[in-house]
């Protein structure tokens, strides 16, 4: 087995994976950031036919992500990844890869559902009077927000502002909640929300979310959303906004074995 690195990816060998991986609700963030060379991959085989393939975002690298169906190739390669705390693989793959992690790395493992969503209808809008799209002339806005309110996966906020999609919540002059495309593809736009403590519960999210998804949806893209099994809020926002379940994959996520 040829295993790589191949990291941090010349943009040739990025696009190779990109095309294998191929336009899904699933793949949608480690696409996004192969196009634009903002990850590093760890692959067994040739990236064109491959056995196994990790993709870390440099810019949030604790949680890359796998492809693949062989535990066994995907545990040879997690061993070349560095600052990981948890991997998502498919939900066939994450029992053995976690029985691996457990006996190599001496520790217990839990298991987190990571459940994928799309809005095909069209989506259902909530308005609130401080919520807005942002544009090109808020980024010194947004770069004055919380890190958590800016998060995604483009290499800068006006990279951000430029190619995705941001509302928000304004109060006093200051961002309380964003809705963001955190990723973007030829055929989907991932959605993230966050809002400020102090601020939930008010709607915020919820409205900021729906003119991104009407946004991502008149670009004729497929908005998804994204959220852990354990995420109630999440899960509840992206129902009222008409998302649909599609798929789920799971986090494996090592945790240091009980005494």
């Amino acid at each position: 087995m040829n295993t790589g690195p191949y990291g941090p990816l010349d943009l040739g060998t990025g696009q190779v994976l990109a095309d294998v991986l191929g336009d899904t609700p699933e793949t949608l963030i480690s696409v996004h950031l192969l196009r634009r060379g903002s990850c590093r991959a760890y692959v067994a085989g040739d990236p064109a036919t491959f056995e196994g393939a990790i993709v870390q975002a440099t810019g949030f690298p604790t949680e890359p992500t796998g492809f693949g169906s062989d535990a066994d190739v995907l545990w040879e390669l997690l061993q070349a990844v560095e600052g990981w705390d948890c991997i998502n693989v498919s939900t066939a793959c994450a029992r053995p890869l976690g029985q691996i992690i457990s006996r190599e790395m001496g520790v217990g493992v839990r298991y987190l559902d990571d459940v994928c969503h799309t809005l095909t209808e069209a989506a259902t809008m909530f308005s609130d009077e401080a919520v807005r799209l942002l544009t090109e002339a808020d980024l010194g806005l947004l770069a004055s927000a919380a890190p958590e309110l800016r998060a995604s996966c483009w290499d800068s906020l006006q990279g951000l502002l430029e190619e995705g999609i941001v509302a928000c919540a304004v109060i006093a002059g200051r961002i309380v909640a964003t809705a963001l495309t955190a990723a973007r593809t030829q055929q989907y736009a991932d959605v993230g929300v966050y809002t400020k403590t102090a601020y939930r519960r008010r709607g915020f999210a919820t409205a900021a979310a729906s003119l991104v998804a009407r946004q991502v949806q008149e670009a004729r893209q497929i908005p998804v959303w994204g959220a852990g099994g354990h995420n109630v809020v999440s899960l509840r926002v992206a129902q009222k906004l008409g998302f649909v379940e599609v798929s789920r994959r799971v986090y494996v996520i090592p945790e240091p074995a009980a005494n």
